[in-house]
């Protein structure tokens, strides 16, 4: 069944060029970057559609950060889209302001940017019927947003009508398998999970936090590769000046690859269910719209690192 599984998800990956929304809390990890770089390679290469990047972060700058990066990838005015009227903004990230403020980007401030909600309805209005992915690599506050939104001048659907319509799947990394608590999963906003795993319907595949901490990314490799006039090269050496870093956040972008097929394995034999403190365990059942990735047997964890870092070197 996990052959059956993963067959068909990469079938279609590999016959359709989806259309892919980032959903990033581009702040308190470096994840975030080489996973936001490791779209842009795959829109590079043509095998996707980059529609867009939600920044889900209470971070002034992240938005800024994120802007930057996309205009270094040729992508200046890729749409962003904020999570508008927080109470509390604050610089806690290592990388996101010297980014901002180092590098050019097209975005002036964060309230310049679209209003997350307004954006995801957007951008998936204008898709074709389950043409869109979303991977979302940070908390869920901006998806449940979208979920519970209502009919405005792009659609007159509602916000889960709209997702049931345009969105083939969800790729999340989040929560820890077969159980455990993870950072995404409960902080800040454990609400947001137990809403969006309650109410949506379309298939998703999670990446536990258990898989990506095993794989390594941004050491000295790939500071060799990158040059210090990129931004991403900048914030490895802000965040720990390329003592390398675990891959949470890289595995969700990875499984749109094909090459993902050859180290990792679907159990979707069961569903995950999240506590309201945002816990979560996978309960054993039947078939059903959701599945966890594990690692194939004997799988070289440093070989999906390296191709991982070979993906956005430019």
């Amino acid at each position: 069944m996990f052959f059956l599984f993963w067959l068909l998800f990469l079938s279609k990956v590999s016959l359709a060029q989806y259309r892919v929304i980032l959903d990033a809390d581009i702040d308190s990890d470096v994840d975030d970057v080489e996973a936001l770089a490791m779209v842009h390679a795959l829109a590079d290469q043509q095998k996707i559609d980059f529609l867009g990047v939600i920044v889900t972060s209470d971070d002034p700058y992240a938005a800024e950060c994120t802007s930057a990066i996309n205009k270094y990838y040729g992508r200046p005015r890729l749409p962003i889209g904020v999570l508008k009227q927080q109470a509390n903004l604050k610089n806690h990230s290592r990388y996101t302001r010297q980014i901002a403020t180092e590098f050019p980007h097209r975005l002036k401030s964060q309230a310049k940017a679209e209003d997350a909600t307004t954006l995801y309805r957007k951008l998936l209005s204008k898709s074709p019927d389950a043409s869109v992915v979303i991977i979302t690599i940070g908390h869920l506050t901006n998806l449940q947003n979208l979920l519970t939104s209502g009919a405005d001048k792009y659609s007159g659907l509602s916000g889960k009508e709209l997702v049931n319509k345009k969105v083939a799947k969800w790729l999340c990394m989040g929560g820890q398998f077969p159980a455990g608590k993870e950072a995404n999963f409960y902080r800040p906003d454990p609400g947001s999970t137990v809403y969006c795993l309650q109410n949506w319907e379309k298939p998703v595949i999670f990446a536990g936090w258990e898989v990506g901490e095993k794989i390594k990314t941004g050491g000295e490799y790939l500071k060799s590769k990158l040059t210090p006039g990129s931004p991403v090269y900048r914030a490895y050496e802000l965040y720990n000046n390329f003592k390398g870093r675990a891959s949470w956040d890289q595995v969700a972008v990875f499984l749109l690859t094909e090459a993902s097929g050859k180290y990792f394995e679907m159990v979707n034999n069961g569903y995950c269910q999240v506590n309201a403190d945002g816990s979560n365990k996978w309960v054993p059942g039947e078939k059903s719209n959701q599945a966890y990735v594990q690692f194939k047997p004997d799988v070289n964890y440093e070989e999906i690192g390296r191709l991982m870092d070979d993906m956005i070197i430019k």
